[in-house]
């Protein structure tokens, strides 16, 4: 993976979190889900994106 790549996907991996805030917050002001499940959702989405963010560092060649 070159650095080119790797900026690619990390663009695609923020708009990506940031849809999937937006759409749990729209949710949790209509009363579909619990303040507690937005909360856990949210961090399970943090350590999904810190764990792929590690995957793509190791895989950038120098």
């Amino acid at each position: 993976m070159t650095h080119k790549q790797r900026l690619k996907y990390s663009i695609l991996i923020v708009l990506a979190v940031l849809a999937t805030m937006f759409g749990l917050s729209y949710l949790q002001s209509t009363g579909v889900i619990s303040e507690k499940a937005f909360q856990t959702i949210a961090i399970v989405v943090a350590v999904v994106v810190v764990v792929l963010n590690g995957i793509m560092r190791r895989k950038v060649k120098p």
